[in-house]
């Protein structure tokens, strides 16, 4: 499975993006995705993950959303008011073997895409 995320950028405090991961190789529409994120100087975190019902990190909440088009092999990230402190790198990742949340067991990632957020 090769993922490809696309969608980042720089957008103002309170601003919008939609992130995409798209998938391409043997892939199923219920091969669970998520979302994580790296800030400078920081670990990478869980962000936000679907499968057969969506996850959240608490920090995203009710303002990023997470949906999929099977037709399509993507996932996306729709990110609402966003906040200085969500800009990082934010990377797909593929059928997790472990704890959703954790980055350790996933078995397939994408490149990074960059948000940037300005106050």
């Amino acid at each position: 499975v090769q993922l490809q995320a696309s969608g980042g950028g720089l957008v103002q405090a309170g601003g919008s993006l939609r992130l995409s991961c798209a998938a391409s190789g043997r892939t199923h529409s219920g091969i669970a995705v998520g979302w994580f994120r790296q800030a400078p100087g920081k670990e990478r975190e869980f962000v936000a993950l679907i499968s057969w019902s969506a996850y959240y990190a608490d920090s995203v909440k009710g303002r990023f959303t997470i949906s999929r088009d099977n037709a399509k092999n993507t996932v996306y990230l729709q990110m609402n008011s966003l906040k200085p402190e969500d800009t990082a790198v934010y990377y797909c990742a593929a059928d997790p073997t472990a704890e959703y949340y954790s980055d350790y067991g996933y078995r397939y990632w994408g490149q990074g895409t960059l948000v940037t957020v300005s106050s």
